[in-house]
């Protein structure tokens, strides 16, 4: 990458690439638990009206008639998700893998590490006495990079596990926690103080390094590259972790890591075997803490994001979504001006001159922050679906979405639904928070039933209700064809009665709050705990058609919903 060619623009550059992470980014949720799916169910009878819960002797789930009676039918209501889950699951990593890769690039821009690339490899060019052996080392010294922060993210995974991280990124308190940390980088990398690690450390892995022959020398060189770097890349390393942590998936951080450390390592190795590389590489300059400053401003928009979901878990109600497109609004107009020179930190060096690309990259940025402007008066401003708040903690919506038409409630809906006091429906539909209302519900008119598992911190369910739900056809089918019944797996505050109190074997907890039971029911009647997962069911609650996952394309997703309409409208007829 020849960051002199484009003077100081490259550092804009790094916020394009950093800003499409942050925006683009799904926290997509954990994947299916294969050792589920051997689990069999017991089915409600769609000739009573079930009273559902669960035996806390077994597993199975039962349902009992307006008479108390035990209503049992041996029909196995197993949902294959294996396809769409091992798709999901591989797209999962993918994107990991390309964070990663992103943040390892910008993370090379840092002036910890970008003037260190010369020096290393003319080191490795003196101690091997040869071009040649030089090459080699400098290989050796890329593989053991790699191999270090890839360790690092293996402990991640193997000391939490995709179970833990997936309960995590549901948690209030993870999101807080999160939310000072990101903003803790953010301050970092402005200038105020610098992260670095205890010099002990670092002096020791430095004197490893000198004293070491061969491979471990080599080795504890990288090893020294990865705690002298840590004021600058610290911070990247620990947004790229929190990011992969919330998608909870197993392997997400060591992933990541792989990505990151390639990207890391491939200018060394680069510069070892092309000298010509290392030749046109810019010299280093003030432009380097411009990207640092830069990045600062993007992790300060990024912490913004948990702590909207710590206020949404915790409902708070007060982080709504103007609130945060304020803050980016700010956030993004103050770095274009910052880009453009008119805003300074103390250890900024001064702009003589505002180039072209520098130029295009401040417009970028500046247009953005407008682009949000309208967002304050309830425009969907989709490129934030799933990471804004979503509209129904809108306080003012100038004109209705899509989603609106045929907003009209049924005469016989019920004026209130249990737990709507804390749940909100999103905006233009009128879903059941509980599962044995909604049912009954549905079989009073006779419609199938839409089981929406979804969750308070899932980026993917908000952005499925504000980019998907909006579309006409689909709010029509959903409004018109379904009963929608919103089953949150993370709320904490709604406490189950004690006769739906049992201890889950698959969540390992006591299901005494309404998330955790609806968390237990889908995995042990549906072998999924990823969200969102969409069940499209009769009122047996048995699928229609395979559930599945999101998807982000309204044309797709409304033909989804209409299977499950014909399959329910077949076996009426049957």
């Amino acid at each position: 990458m020849d960051l002199r060619k484009y003077s100081t623009g490259i550092k804009t550059l790094a916020i394009g690439i950093l800003l499409s992470i942050t925006t683009l980014t799904p926290g997509r949720a954990q994947e299916t638990d294969s050792s589920l799916s051997n689990l069999e169910f017991t089915e409600i009878s769609p000739d009573s009206s079930p009273v559902i819960h669960k035996d806390t002797a077994s597993s199975e789930f039962k349902a009992t008639d307006t008479a108390g009676n035990e209503v049992k039918n041996a029909t196995n209501a197993k949902a294959t998700t294996s396809e769409t889950g091992g798709s999901e699951k591989e797209k999962t990593l993918w994107e990991t893998f390309i964070a990663g890769l992103l943040g390892g690039f910008l993370a090379f821009l840092m002036p910890c590490i970008f003037p260190m690339v010369p020096l290393t490899v003319s080191y490795f060019t003196k101690r091997a006495g040869s071009r040649q052996k030089g090459i080699g080392q400098a290989l050796i010294y890329g593989l053991s990079i790699i191999v270090i922060y890839v360790a690092f993210g293996l402990l991640i995974t193997i000391f939490f596990g995709s179970a833990k991280l997936n309960e995590l990124s549901s948690s209030g308190w993870f999101n807080f926690v999160f939310f000072l940390l990101l903003l803790t980088f953010a301050i970092s990398f402005f200038g105020a103080f610098e992260i670095t690690l205890p010099n002990s450390l670092v002096n020791k892995i430095d004197q490893k390094a000198d004293d070491s022959k061969g491979l471990g020398g080599i080795f504890f060189m990288a090893a020294s590259l990865a705690l002298v770097s840590f004021s600058c890349t610290g911070p990247i390393i620990g947004t790229l972790l929190v990011q992969a942590s919330s998608k909870g998936e197993y392997l997400a951080p060591a992933i990541g890591m792989f990505g990151f450390a390639f990207a890391l390592a491939l200018p060394f190795t680069l510069s070892a075997i092309f000298p010509g590389f290392l030749n046109s590489m810019p010299k280093s300059g003030g432009w380097l803490n411009t990207v640092k400053v830069c990045l600062g401003f993007l992790e300060l928009a990024l912490a913004l994001k948990f702590l909207s979901a710590a206020d949404l878990v915790w409902h708070w109600e007060w982080f709504d979504r103007e609130i945060f497109l304020v803050l980016w609004i700010v956030i993004f107009a103050l770095m274009g001006l910052y880009i453009l020179g008119k805003l300074k930190f103390s250890h900024d060096s001064d702009v003589s001159y505002v180039s072209v690309p520098r130029l295009f990259f401040a417009i970028f940025s500046l247009s953005f922050a407008v682009y949000l402007i309208p967002g304050l008066w309830g425009a969907p401003v989709n490129i934030l679906s799933g990471i804004a708040p979503p509209m129904n903690t809108q306080d003012f919506i100038l004109n209705s979405n899509g989603s609106s038409s045929g907003n009209a409630v049924a005469a016989d809906f019920p004026a209130k639904v249990k737990h709507s006091e804390i749940l909100k429906a999103p905006v233009g539909f009128s879903p059941f928070f509980d599962l044995e209302e909604g049912v009954a519900y549905a079989k009073k008119v006779n419609k199938p039933i839409l089981i929406d598992f979804t969750g308070h911190a899932c980026v993917n369910c908000r952005k499925m209700e504000d980019k998907v739900w909006i579309d006409k056809e689909v709010g029509r089918i959903i409004k018109e064809k379904y009963v929608l019944i919103q089953l949150y797996v993370d709320e904490r505050n709604i406490k189950m009665p004690k006769d739906k109190v049992h201890y889950s074997e698959i969540l390992r907890t006591n299901t005494d709050d309404l998330g955790r039971w609806n968390g237990d029911f889908q995995a042990s009647k549906y072998g999924s705990n990823s969200q969102p997962f969409y069940v499209l069911a009769g009122h047996d609650l048995n699928p229609l058609v395979t559930p599945g996952g999101a998807i982000f394309d309204a044309k797709q997703y409304a033909a989804y919903l209409q299977s499950g309409v014909d399959a329910f409208d077949q076996k009426k007829s049957d």
